[in-house]
């Protein structure tokens, strides 16, 4: 199926194009194990970045770039100005050692539907703006999804080019080392409206055998960093009884956030970093350092799960004698999606015969900051067994394509159409 436009001309998505460009994205990066490190303003984030201009200027797109990096590709209606405009975006970035599909397919899907545009030689009533925020991962500079945060007004900009990467480098010093230290002002394209296609990251729709998932609304996310100070001491000779152990107050908060999670039906609790100092076999750790990562799609729960946590923290101080500080690093309330833009996915799947439901996503995106300023809305196809984050994230060609056809399926009705040429 194919959309109509005056003069009986189609819209449709050039399917080989965006299945090719998605494969060569996915190869920056890449590692002899498969898996792809572009972490947010490396160099390799650079050579992604560069790639997308290139194929945004191939189309005449009018490329702008923000001060924080975030990248727009533009295609005007009937003025040169982005009033009104439809954004259709997501990130380039990644995790360390990720699948290839995580974002990338987001933004080149955005691509392909400026491209049936062109291709069609039809001009939308409203713009098209085609977005790639900057570190929507979160892994060298925290908070995630900071592009998208700063574009809608959540962040300070010295504040955010100030973050101190893992790796030690200001995030401003990274972005103008790579050359992505822009000057659009972000307001010049702020959007009526915001679409994101992206692969579930989860196993409802993959186990269901469902096409489309229409994200209803979007998880709230708590990331805190923890650091533990005990006394470093012989691990031979200090009684049990008598240590300030580190480690083992550390141990203790893992095993209460995992309590604390199964005691509930929705919310997630994850340590996925772990430093002890001074990281020595035969010496009891003077210091532990590590990450909280706590979601659940209800604010109320969200912050019961935090002040229980914090309640833990103090009692443990106590009962093992030891110093524990609390980092807030990113901190965002649940987000329920527009319900006009979910119906209108919803009746773009249904015409083109796709299965589709509901769904709540676990995972944070970028549409979640845009729907802080805009009617927001996201599409969500399988992940095959639900893996993401790691390089065995698949989603098959033909699902790839289904979610791309209702997003230029939605696109299109949004924009509208004239009878002008481009």
């Amino acid at each position: 199926m194919s959309v109509g436009t005056p003069g009986n001309t189609r819209l449709e998505i050039d399917e080989t194009l965006l299945l090719k460009q998605i494969e060569l994205l996915g190869k920056v990066g890449i590692d002899p194990s498969g898996g792809r490190t572009r972490l947010a303003l490396s160099e390799q984030d650079k050579m992604a970045r560069d790639l997308l201009q290139q194929w945004m200027k191939e189309l005449a797109l009018d490329v702008k770039i923000d001060p924080l990096g975030n990248i727009f590709g533009i295609l005007y209606g009937e003025g040169d100005s982005c009033a009104n405009a439809l954004m259709i975006g997501s990130h380039i970035d990644t995790v360390i050692n990720a699948g290839p599909l995580d974002g990338v397919y987001g933004v080149l899907s955005g691509l392909a539907v400026a491209r049936a545009f062109r291709e069609a030689g039809m001009r939308p009533i409203r713009p098209l703006i085609v977005a790639a925020f900057t570190n929507e991962e979160g892994v060298r500079f925290q908070p995630d999804m900071m592009g998208s945060l700063f574009f809608t007004g959540g962040i300070f900009l010295d504040d955010a080019l100030a973050a101190k990467g893992s790796d030690g480098v200001l995030l401003g010093d990274a972005l103008r080392r790579i050359g992505y230290a822009g000057g659009t002002d972000p307001s010049l394209v702020l959007p009526a409206e915001y679409l994101e296609l992206h692969v579930e990251q989860g196993p409802v729709l993959d186990s269901i055998k469902i096409d489309i998932g229409v994200v209803e609304h979007l998880q709230g996310i708590s990331w805190k960093q923890i650091e533990i100070s005990g006394t470093a001491n012989h691990a031979g000779t200090t009684p049990v009884s008598m240590r300030h152990d580190a480690g083992y107050a550390a141990a203790k908060i893992i095993v209460f956030l995992r309590e604390l999670a199964c005691a509930s039906e929705n919310t997630r609790t994850t340590v996925g970093s772990l430093r002890f100092l001074p990281d020595a076999i035969n010496v009891i750790p003077s210091k532990a350092v590590f990450t909280v990562d706590m979601r659940d799609p209800d604010e109320g729960r969200l912050v019961d799960g935090e002040e229980k946590l914090l309640a833990f923290l103090r009692e443990l101080q106590m009962e093992e004698g030891v110093g524990i500080s609390v980092e807030t690093l990113a901190r965002f309330k649940p987000v329920r999606f527009d319900s006009e833009l979910a119906a209108a996915v919803e009746d773009a799947a249904r015409i083109r015969g796709f299965s589709s439901m509901r769904i709540v996503s676990g995972a944070g995106h970028d549409a979640q900051m845009l729907a802080r300023v805009c009617k927001a809305a996201m599409i969500f196809v399988p992940s095959q067994d639900g893996i993401s984050h790691n390089p065995a994230e698949h989603t098959t060609d033909e699902q790839l394509l289904r979610g791309a056809r209702v997003l230029l399926d939605v696109a299109s009705e949004r924009l509208g159409h004239t009878g002008s040429s481009l």
